[in-house]
């Protein structure tokens, strides 16, 4: 496609699209909305250079991309911009095949339906071949019936059911219609859609999934020795649930006062700031705590970090009046938390003793507090419903697999509650 641009700027657009996708070499290809992108940008190039032949083939590019045309067609198109190549007997075959047996079985469905239901108009048999043709999507192939196939009836109603569900909800999904789909298919996940009506369960169960993996990369991150302010950072943008249930988003602005930008500044249910300031985990320079007559005390690393806290809680505060006329947030008496090291850092020191040395120390701050991320992604994972998580005695980390299962056990406990109120 790039060889037949005609303009230098379609060619440059074409090979932005073809270095996302990767090279010739390459075995893993990319797409996503990056791709989608990229052609639309190239769709719009060509055609303000009226390349128009350039512009069909990025059409179709975009056609096959997001699931218009299926692949044959698509390289069909394609092949009609290529002189000297032969059409494809095989494809050609395989439509002629596809066609027959697609033929053959609406018209054996179409007269089983009539002659079960021989009063019915000629819209009533349109509506169930329809149905029968979303079924066809979710069509099965029993392990107990070997050479035989099933289409479940009803399934596709159930899918397009379950992706309502998951838009009206606003769940985070990348697509929302392979989601419903994984879900239509699953048995146990029919099990509790069934004892379900208002579909409660399946934006619950969404969010949980989305809120495990979140929490799964924060992990990653807190626990690599090389991870930055920054990294950490971009690990907790948008996972304001894991400060607690008080929060209900961040707020646009880092940057409220003059010279002080906030980390993540997140908003409590009545519009009032608490801001987060974060420092590094398990690459962090210096202890966390140090000895001091006999008990573990935070060391300087720790009380920089709050002098830090409290100088952007000194400029809210007389800054008050400004921010809530200009942004709408309220300042007045806004507190913070400094996320700061990991019991990693120090492992000649129990964990224990760390956290009962930060918990004393918080217990004298009024608008300040300290955790580890350790206890803070333990604390998360409680609230997902995780076994044992961060709990003395209990089993360690161990992916996610075992927060899979927590996961469907907190789910089912809902299904109960559900059913006893």
């Amino acid at each position: 496609m790039k060889d037949q641009a005609a303009s230098p700027a379609t060619e440059s657009a074409i090979e932005s699209a073809l270095t996302h996708i990767g090279g010739p070499g390459s075995r893993n290809r990319r797409g996503g909305k990056q791709l989608i992108s990229l052609l639309e940008e190239a769709r719009s190039t060509a055609a303000q250079a009226e390349d128009w032949q350039v512009v069909r083939l990025l059409q179709d590019s975009l056609d096959y991309a997001e699931g218009r045309i299926l692949k044959p067609e698509f390289e069909e198109r394609y092949r009609l911009f290529q002189d000297g190549q032969q059409r494809n007997d095989i494809l050609r075959d395989y439509l002629s095949m596809v066609l027959w047996a697609g033929s053959r079985f609406v018209t054996g469905k179409a007269k089983e339906f009539l002659e079960g239901h021989p009063g019915s108009s000629t819209a009533e048999l349109l509506d169930h071949l329809s149905s029968l043709g979303q079924d066809a999507l979710f069509l099965e192939a029993p392990p107990n019936r070997p050479g035989r196939y099933a289409i479940p009836r009803g399934r596709a109603e159930t899918a397009l059911w379950v992706e309502r569900v998951i838009r009206r909800e606003r769940v985070d999904v990348d697509d929302a219609a392979v989601e419903a789909h994984r879900i239509a298919t699953s048995p146990e996940a029919l099990a509790l859609l069934a004892a379900d009506s208002n579909g409660q369960m399946v934006f619950r169960a969404a969010e949980l999934q989305r809120r495990a993996a979140g929490l799964d990369r924060l992990r990653a991150v807190a626990e690599d020795r090389t991870a930055t302010e920054h990294d950490l950072q971009t690990a907790l943008e948008g996972q304001h649930w894991i400060f607690g249930g008080r929060f209900v988003g961040e707020a646009a602005q880092r940057r409220l006062v003059p010279g002080d930008e906030i980390d993540i500044p997140l908003i409590r249910g009545d519009g009032s700031l608490h801001i987060v300031e974060l420092k590094r985990a398990m690459s962090l320079p210096k202890p966390l705590v140090k000895r001091h007559r006999g008990a573990w005390v935070p060391a300087a690393e720790v009380h920089d970090a709050v002098g830090q806290a409290i100088n952007y809680l000194v400029g809210l505060d007389e800054n008050r009046q400004k921010i809530q006329g200009e942004l709408g947030i309220e300042t007045r008496r806004a507190s913070a938390v400094v996320l700061i090291g990991h019991p990693g850092v120090q492992p000649d020191v129990p964990e224990q003793e760390i956290n009962e040395a930060l918990r004393t120390f918080n217990s004298h701050m009024s608008r300040v507090e300290v955790l580890t991320y350790k206890e803070l992604i333990d604390n998360a994972e409680r609230s997902l419903g995780s076994a044992g998580a961060g709990f003395p005695g209990a089993s360690p980390h161990t992916g996610n697999g075992d927060r899979s299962s927590s996961i469907d056990q907190r789910l089912l406990l809902m299904s109960l509650d559900r059913r006893g109120t």
